[in-house]
Order: structure tokens, then sequence, then C-alpha cells
């Protein structure tokens, strides 16, 4: 299925609509992004027994002052703690399908759980497809890992899927090989993983692999701006950004 047009026509909340009170991927924050008329752009990682749960980093130590991580801790105990000391549960993926219910369009990133971006994927991708079985709405799922798009690809071949890519310099990816980081930047994954569209890091959009998908037809995105003048900047390549700390 193509992407909707409706993440090229709004502006995407990065993590949703957070801000000071409103932690990132929380229900607060996603009711913040619909009542502005944005969509939202969240992130998956599993609880100890798979359930897709949204939350970016893949330990507790940010968000909620825990040592633990996300992966090792049930569904019952991630409950019980909260986001940037409020009121802010960490929420499951099938609540915030609940919450969010087609108002806006939905842009769901699986997180790499290989740890190198290779094939050890889990279920995770597999999770998150049989809860978007019936959803009514603008949704799109992406992953940094290619293996995790093309497993979303058999998995739920109906389902919007993309590939999110950077300049993946060394400072940022130290867990990956100077092989790995360059064929992985050139985006030649692409079309193997049965990846849709593209989201890239708004720095390297001249990256000529960039050029080359859009004169295919390939939707570009990009993430994250933070400014007026970045997404000036953006726009002249992506046809829908993510942003983060300011209005578009």
């Amino acid at each position: 299925m193509a992407l909707h047009s409706d993440f090229t026509r709004l502006p995407i909340a990065h993590r949703g609509l957070h801000s000071k009170g409103v932690p990132e991927n929380s229900l607060a924050a996603f009711r913040a992004a619909i009542e502005a008329g944005y969509g939202i752009e969240l992130d998956i990682q599993p609880a100890a027994d798979g359930t897709p749960m949204v939350f970016h980093d893949y330990d507790l130590n940010r968000m909620c002052g825990d040592e633990g991580f996300i992966a090792d801790m049930d569904p019952e105990d991630l409950a019980e703690l909260r986001l940037d000391d409020g009121d802010e549960a960490i929420p499951t993926l099938e609540e915030t399908l609940r919450e969010v219910a087609g108002q806006v369009p939905l842009l769901i990133e699986i997180k790499d759980q290989d740890g190198r971006m290779g094939k050890m994927i889990g279920e995770l991708q597999d999770r998150v497809a049989a809860l978007l079985e019936g959803y009514d709405g603008p949704v799109a799922v992406m992953s940094f890992n290619p293996h995790a798009v093309k497993a979303l690809a058999a998995a739920a071949p109906e389902v919007t899927r993309g590939l999110v890519a950077c300049g993946f310099e060394k400072e940022s990816w130290p867990m990956l090989d100077d092989d790995s980081r360059a064929e992985l930047a050139s985006l030649s994954d692409f079309d193997r993983s049965g990846a849709q569209f593209l989201s890239h890091d708004w720095r390297d959009l001249d990256n000529p692999a960039v050029a080359e998908l859009s004169g295919r037809g390939v939707p570009i995105l990009c993430w994250t701006v933070r400014s007026a003048e970045e997404e000036n900047e953006a726009r002249r390549v992506a046809a829908g950004i993510t942003f983060e700390g300011y209005r578009p």
C-alpha cells in the first residue's frame, strides 16, 4: 500500500507533541499532537513477553530513572513506572492505537532488536503487524534495520513500510563496522527490504542515494527538524517532516 498523503500533508510530531510536563512517547503527547492537528511518530520496544511498548530507549534510566532494561520487564511492572517523574505511564501500542483511533497519521518506528542491524530481530514486527489488523486510519511502520522491514512486509504486506536511514557516522554508530555503516548509508538495502518510503536524517538529504530514490518517485520523509530554518532546508528534498521543539 502506498504511503498515505497525510504523511506529507501534515508535519509529524517526533515522539508526539511533547513539552515540559508532557513526556515523549506518552498518551498525553499523542493527545496534544491530535489537538494541534499534527501527525504522530512513535517508537516501539518489546517488553519481556514481547508486548509492543511505546518507548524509545533500550534502558529505562533517562525516562524513568530505573536502571533496568525495558525488554527485561513484564508489561505489568512497566505500567508501574512513570515517565519524567510525572503522571504518565509507558503506553502499550495497543493502548496507543485505541487513543489515536485514526484521527491523525501514525508513523511507527520499530527499534533495532539485533544490536548491529543484523538478522536477529525477533518477533516484534510480527506483534506490531497483528495489532494493526483492522486499524482504521493512516498508519505506516518503519525501522533502521532492513531485516525488520523485510519481515514486516512478509507479516503484513498490506501495511505501508519504510526504511529509516542517515549517514551512519562512526561517532553515532560505534557498534557497526566500517563496511556495515557504508552499506547502510548507501541505502542499498532499500529495494531488498521491500520498503515503500524513506525517512532520512535531514542533515544527510544531499546523499546521492536519496536523490536516486526520489527520482524514482519514492516518498521521502525526514527527521528530526528543530526549527523553521531547518525545515526550509529539509523541504528542498523531503516531502514530509518529523519535527520537535517548535511548531511548523
